[in-house]
């Protein structure tokens, strides 16, 4: 940096850097001019100034952030007795620098301020070096930073100005300056410049957790890959609008999920699908009126909060209108897609209260999802009814798993050919205080939905296996074998095969009266890994049943790659046996594939005798369904048990055949 006054050229010379705990700096004056000696800072002092700013600096938020930079100035200006003292941030995107604190705060301020942003090239040289500084910066007369326009001239009205600076420097990047001026000369001691470099490593570490803290707000309310907010942010936004609206105001929320999306993320892959979602959000930010709100709170579900206050005609608009932004075709990285939405509405106010509200949308946007997609469904009173039929079950289910209020019935099946009793199927139930016995469809989708089915389904295999023992006690020599339902999350998740060898051992029932009986949708979600699950269940001796078989679209080289000894065919196909040709066709072809694999077969939901006959036909001769045995609990099954056959005349047959 160079002033050049009229008739004289003086240039300023910068202080050489001493090593650490070398002595004072060497002193730098003007040409012929006196030395000035620094004030004694000794290092003890300078320790203490270190640890009180530290000490100040620790406390710190985003919000005392600007009061505390100020404050820690205004200790440091007075104790190294300078004139003023500045903290600027270094933005290298944009190549300039902008001053973040200063004291004393300067008077009078222009606009634009002339310091508050400066480009790195502007033309002073020391803006230059604050883009890049890595050690202290010291100038000294006779040179005047003009950029803080203040002066003070000696005798000839030359200035006369001390400048020091230390960079703030983070993984090698210079995020800004910590710098002082003192009006008149002043040379700075390699003790001080140390102590002033502890104190810009401080401020560093200080930006770095306000930027880490910042970081961690921004992901707590909103979502990382759209930006817009997330279902946590969506909350708070509701309450508080029905808050400034009042009791008897009502927000519209609309749900709004992309039709078949897992499909195409399947086909396409994670990076297009995320491509897809974010130019879906971006489209509902410009289809959506500035007062709207919009939030990603799924994986391909979005919500949007209607601003102003409107009817249901005007929601109904609205969500048509997004459908058809929604429905444009995307380009997902060299394929075009399109994408139908269901769009789920519920408005409510501050009675209701928020959550409420929000249930009420995903209720009524898994109705459009039940009704095929691409449709809009306003939340009713038949689906309020149903909601809180639902909550009130999510809500005792797990008390119910854990105070015994479940129970296992079993529906035996049996050969067709004989009547003797082969297997009993172990169904769990729920005695639920005031609805009475629940069947397990009235319950199995909410233990789905709220986690709570691993838990439920070791329950039953627990209770399944004890009861298999006393059985096996009481008569040793029956021939039996007990099949227990496992869910696709049971299938997947942790210690799964470790829960089972341990209940097999608890209660000493051999691996081989036990089959477990997994659906082949279960299976398809990912077929090597539940090979891997199944082979391993194997080992332990149990056999291994593909419940609801004809479903799930599994081919012959997956089939012949699973552990297995049983195909259930669905009660969906048997009941068309003998008045739907295709049916009978598909259950045909189900029984010889299975014959093929030296598979069991075994059909499910047999009614009448008219079924019983054409699978004789067909040569499915294991069964079970209400014409044979309902499902009964423990103590009504005493009677076939211990005649180890059903009632053969239901089959025709004679009572001792043979």
């Amino acid at each position: 940096m160079q002033r050049t006054t009229e008739g004289e050229n003086k240039t300023p010379e910068r202080e050489p850097t001493p090593a650490p705990g070398g002595g004072e700096a060497e002193d730098v004056s003007r040409s012929g001019g006196p030395t000035a000696k620094p004030a004694p800072r000794s290092g003890r002092r300078l320790d203490a100034l270190v640890t009180k700013v530290a000490v100040q600096l620790m406390p710190v938020s985003e919000e005392t952030l600007q009061t505390e930079l100020e404050a820690t100035l205004r200790t440091l200006t007075e104790f190294l007795g300078v004139d003023t003292s500045f903290l600027r941030r270094n933005d290298h995107s944009r190549r300039v620098s902008i001053l973040a604190a200063e004291y004393p705060p300067r008077q009078d301020i222009p606009d634009p301020d002339p310091l508050g942003e400066v480009p790195f090239d502007n033309s002073d040289p020391v803006f230059a070096a604050i883009r890049d500084l890595k050690e202290p910066f010291v100038l000294r007369p006779t040179g005047s930073p003009d950029f803080y326009q203040e002066r003070v001239r000696d005798g000839s009205g030359v200035n006369q100005v001390s400048l020091a600076m230390v960079p703030l420097v983070h993984d090698g990047t210079t995020k800004g300056v910590l710098g002082f001026i003192k009006f008149g000369d002043r040379p700075w001691s390699s003790d001080e410049l140390n102590a002033l470099q502890a104190i810009a490593s401080l401020l560093v570490q200080l930006n770095a957790r306000i930027e880490a803290e910042e970081r961690l707000r921004y992901l707590a309310y909103h979502d990382e890959l759209t930006g817009l907010g997330n279902r946590h942010a969506l909350v708070s936004e509701l309450c508080k609008r029905m808050d400034e609206q009042g009791e008897e105001e009502t927000v519209f929320v609309l749900f709004v999920d992309v039709d078949r999306f897992k499909d195409m993320n399947d086909f396409l892959g994670r990076v297009a699908g995320d491509r897809v979602l974010v130019t879906i959000a971006e489209r509902l930010r410009t289809s959506l009126r500035p007062d709207d709100y919009c939030a990603r709170v799924g994986g391909d579900e979005f919500a949007v909060l209607l601003g102003e206050r409107v009817g249901s005609h005007k929601a109904l608009a609205v969500a048509d209108r997004i459908r058809g932004s929604v429905a444009q075709a995307i380009d997902a990285g060299g394929y075009e897609v399109t994408r139908t939405t269901s769009v789920g509405i519920a408005s409510g106010g501050a009675v209701i209260g928020c959550e409420r509200v929000l249930t009420h949308a995903d209720v009524a946007l898994r109705s459009a999802k039940r009704r095929g997609g691409d449709v809009v469904v306003s939340f009713d009173e038949e689906m309020r009814a149903a909601a809180e039929e639902r909550s009130e079950l999510e809500l005792s289910l797990r008390s119910a798993i854990d105070a015994g209020d479940l129970l296992l019935y079993y529906q035996p099946e049996f050969d067709l050919r004989t009547g003797n009793l082969l297997a009993v199927e172990a169904l769990v139930r729920w005695q639920h205080p005031k609805r009475g016995l629940l069947p397990a469809t009235a319950f199995i989708a909410v233990a789905e939905e709220t986690n709570l089915v691993v838990d439920l389904g070791l329950w039953v295999l627990a209770e399944g296996c004890r009861q298999m023992a006393v059985w096996v006690k009481e008569a040793p020599q029956r021939s039996m074998t007990m099949r227990i339902n496992v869910s696709p999350a049971q299938l997947t998740s942790l210690g799964f095969v470790s829960q089972v060898a341990d209940c097999l051992s608890e209660h000493g029932v051999p691996g081989e009266l036990i089959c477990l009986e997994i659906t082949e949708h279960a299976v398809m979600q990912d077929v090597s890994r539940s090979i891997g699950v199944l082979d391993e269940l194997r080992a332990l001796g149990i056999t291994l049943a593909i419940d609801d078989f004809g479903t799930g679209f599994s081919s012959m080289t997956q089939l012949k790659r699973m552990p297995v000894s049983t195909l259930k065919i669905d009660r969906s196909f048997v009941s068309g046996l003998g008045t739907d040709t295709s049916d009978t066709a598909l259950v045909d072809s189900i029984v010889k594939l299975a014959g093929s694999f030296g598979l069991d077969v075994v059909a499910e939901g047999v009614e009448t005798i008219e079924m019983v006959r054409e699978l004789q036909r067909l040569g499915c001769y294991r069964a079970q369904g209400y014409l044979l045995s309902r499902p009964k609990p423990v103590e009504d099954l005493v009677e076939v048990l211990s005649a180890g056959h059903l009632d053969r005349s239901i089959l025709g047959l004679a009572e001792n055949p043979g």
